[in-house]
């Protein structure tokens, strides 16, 4: 599986932004989705996940405000965010298929899409 992240770029304290995944590989429509993030001097941490089923898991920080999303036809993940502040500024990186050790929040998938961008101004 090959993945493709977009829909970074730079928007105010408050506004909103989509995130795309897009996946080569029919495997995609049958595993775990998850949606990373690396701010700058910090650790990658776990932003959002999606099982194939439709189950979803959120960290605390971005809960009622991200949201994420499938559509297995068009092998394409999604990430909604709202009243994005300044603290959500990182390079966001989509991942697939999570080991079963590690489960759908850790840092421990084996496709991962290169980062992009997202910018939230003050």
């Amino acid at each position: 599986v090959q993945l493709q992240a977009s829909g970074g770029g730079v928007v105010p304290a408050g506004g909103s932004l989509r995130l795309t995944c897009a996946a080569s590989g029919h495997t995609f429509s049958v595993v775990t989705v998850g949606w990373f993030r690396q701010a700058p001097g910090k650790e990658r941490e776990f932003v959002a996940a999606i099982t194939y089923s439709g189950i979803r898991y959120y960290a605390d920080s971005v809960k009622d405000r991200f949201t994420i999303s499938r559509d297995n036809a068009k092998l394409t993940g999604y990430l909604g965010m709202d009243n994005l502040s300044p603290e959500d500024t990182a390079v966001y990186y989509c991942a697939a298929l999570p080991t079963v050790m590690g489960g759908p929040t850790s840092n421990t998938y084996k496709y991962w899409g290169q980062g992009t961008l997202v910018t939230v101004s003050s």
